[in-house]
């Protein structure tokens, strides 16, 4: 096995590892990749960037996203995908500091392009790399630690917009926050160290299993493009929404504060449901109470209510992404990746066309309350499709 340059017993060692990782999720999908949604409104008032356009920005960074997964799960050398991550959070860097350098839309879209794909090396090439070195140095492959730096990402550049609005202009913004990913940055480079080459081991039992039916994974598939379409119109537009409410003009970039505070510690509780009442049943509910975040809006422009909704939302995308991952790396302990790659397209397709959607909608009707119904029945009929699922797996046990 390749030697690591810090001790596997040394508990201070296994902490950096871990701290390199959250800083790598904050730097490529709190800063990159999610501070364009608190700035979204401002772009709009400071920079005529029109709702149209805003949504296709949005379609277009997931399309980086997209790419960035496809070229992940195309590379098998673990030593390129250490010098790709490296390579994803330079990108980051850049990328969020150039938005504030240019007031071109194409080059706004080359740039969330990037990001996009700078997102996608920190969240799967940072979460496989920081999975090697606890397998390699035999401690507990867990990664809720791991992925708690994706809401407190959110919460990073919400609360760094906060700061700024009132004395910063949107471009003054974006350099700002590149700045501030310098921060994390350092860390997430000097802290991850370099993959082990893991010995081959015998197949087990589990990995001998019969992988479900064909039916079980298109509506797993499905369920997933639900969630995806659900996560990225919260994603997007949140703020935007909760800016249009009178009591909260110009403050709405609190709204994503509460995202990623409710996003934060969500992995841990839904680990915890899922153990009380399966993983399906568990994503049954994440997946309703998403829904219902989507409806509150349509519901109240209260400002309790919207403020649940950011709550929900926050509390929910996480912990679907988690639990589905876990389902399908379960069912196909042989080859995890590669189903997890599959039912990720269809998630990546709902966030390319969600936001244009929704920027589209917008435009017409000069509110998000269409694009928001379309999403809450949609994030239904993931239900429906979860319970579906479940059906699959008793039919197939019996």
């Amino acid at each position: 096995m390749t030697p690591l340059p810090l001790s596997p017993h040394d508990a201070a060692a296994r902490w950096r590892v871990l701290c390199a990782g959250v800083c790598a999720l904050v730097l490529t999908l709190g800063l990159a990749r999610f501070a364009y949604t608190p700035l979204l409104p401002i772009m709009r008032a400071q920079a005529d960037l029109s709702l149209l356009a805003g949504g296709w920005l949005a379609a277009i960074n997931y399309a980086g996203y997209m790419s960035g997964v496809l070229l992940a799960t195309a590379v098998g050398d673990v030593e390129r995908k250490f010098r790709l991550y490296r390579i994803g959070l330079l990108l980051a860097v850049v990328c969020t500091a150039g938005m504030g350098l240019t007031t071109h839309v194409a080059l706004w879209a080359a740039l969330r392009f990037v990001a996009g794909l700078s997102s996608a090396a920190g969240m799967l090439l940072g979460s496989a790399l920081v999975l090697n070195w606890l397998v390699a140095h035999r401690q507990r492959p867990e990664l809720g630690i791991h992925f708690s730096g994706l809401g407190l990402g959110i919460a990073v550049s919400g609360l760094a917009v906060v700061g700024m609005v009132g004395w910063l202009p949107w471009d003054g913004q974006w350099l700002a926050l590149g700045l501030l990913g310098v921060v994390f940055f350092i860390p997430a480079w000097r802290w991850m160290p370099r993959p082990a080459t893991l010995p081959t081991t015998a197949s087990t039992a589990a990995a001998s299993a019969p992988p479900p039916s064909g039916r079980w994974m298109k509506l797993q598939t499905l369920a997933y493009f639900c969630a995806g379409f659900g996560f990225a119109i919260g994603a997007t537009f949140t703020v935007a929404i909760v800016e249009k409410l009178p009591l909260l003009a110009g403050r709405g970039s609190w709204a994503w504060v509460v995202v990623g505070l409710a996003a934060t510690p969500s992995t841990f509780v839904w680990d915890r449901i899922a153990q009380e009442i399966s993983v399906a049943r568990a994503l049954m509910l994440a997946y309703a109470l998403q829904a219902l975040s989507a409806l509150l809006p349509l519901l109240s422009d209260g400002v309790a209510l919207n403020l649940i909704s950011a709550a929900l939302f926050g509390g929910t995308f996480v912990g679907i992404v988690s639990l589905t991952l876990a389902l399908v790396g379960r069912h196909f302990p042989a080859n995890p990746s590669k189903a997890m790659a599959r039912i990720t397209l269809g998630y990546g397709v709902a966030q390319i066309a969600a936001p244009a959607m929704g920027g589209m909608i917008a435009r017409a009707t000069g509110s998000y309350a269409d694009a928001l119904a379309v999403t809450t029945v949609i994030l239904a009929a993931g239900v429906v499709l979860l319970q579906l699922l479940i059906r699959e797996e008793r039919k197939t046990k019996a």
